[in-house]
Formats: C-alpha cells, sequence, structure tokens
C-alpha cells in the first residue's frame, strides 16, 4: 500500500466544472519540501481523482457518496494552484519560485488529466470564477 496519500485542498463544482485547487502560501516562510512544487501538485491531483470512484461507492457519509458522485459526473477538470509569495521581491531577490515555470511543468506533466493548469494569486487570479480576499 502507498504510504503517505494526499489530495489538494479543496474541490470545487461550478456548472460542468470540476475545479481541483491546491493552495501554498509562502508568504511568511519559504519552502522546504525536497520535492518539486508541480510534481508534489500533480501527484495530489492524482490520488484526489482516484479517491473518488471509491468514495461514491463506499462512503459511510451520504453527503460524502454525493459530492464524489457529482465530482465524477463533471464535464471538465481544472486544475488551479494558488500561490502566495512575498510581494517585494527584485532582481536581486528574486521570487523563490516562478510561478511561470512551475504552470508550464504542470501542464506537461498533467496533460492528459487538464491541459490548461492555472497557477494564480491573489493579485493575478487568470479569470477563475471566484475571488480571494
Amino acid at each position: 500500500m502507498l504510504d503517505g496519500i494526499k489530495g489538494v485542498d479543496l474541490i470545487a463544482i461550478y456548472r460542468q466544472y470540476i475545479w481541483l485547487i491546491e493552495v501554498k502560501d509562502y508568504r511568511q516562510s519559504r519552502r522546504t519540501k525536497a520535492q518539486d512544487l508541480a510534481e508534489e501538485v500533480t501527484e495530489k491531483v492524482l490520488y484526489t481523482i482516484a479517491a473518488m470512484l471509491p468514495a461514491k461507492i463506499n462512503a459511510s457519509d451520504k453527503s460524502e457518496a454525493n459530492f464524489a458522485r457529482k465530482v465524477l459526473q463533471g464535464k471538465q477538470l481544472q486544475v488551479v494552484l494558488h500561490l502566495e509569495q512575498p510581494e517585494t521581491h527584485s532582481r536581486l531577490f528574486p521570487r523563490a519560485i516562478n510561478p511561470v515555470d512551475v504552470q508550464q511543468k504542470l501542464r506537461r506533466l498533467i496533460k492528459p488529466i487538464a491541459p490548461h493548469p492555472k497557477v494564480v494569486e491573489s493579485t493575478r487570479m487568470q479569470s477563475v470564477p471566484w475571488s480571494v480576499i
């Protein structure tokens, strides 16, 4: 059996879209994990998707089973990494994580599942159907 199975932080259903959302906030402390961020998000997305069918069939809580059923009935899967980093940065002290690089790697890793993953932050939400305050 796999050790340390994890899932994304949030699952949202909006119309026919299923949104798998992972949130990372590095405004107060830097990332210390050795694992690449895009790979970590990909792993969580895959584990989350894999958990939906058993949840639909085996959940003892009816609301969990119904939610899993709705997720599985979705028509389109969207993956979003909400990545917050310190606002101030310069050429001398650039951001520790380049959102564009993470988004490109995510796109390569999960293209068959969700071909257009987004890496957003509170000041650049890329037209997702919610806001963060």
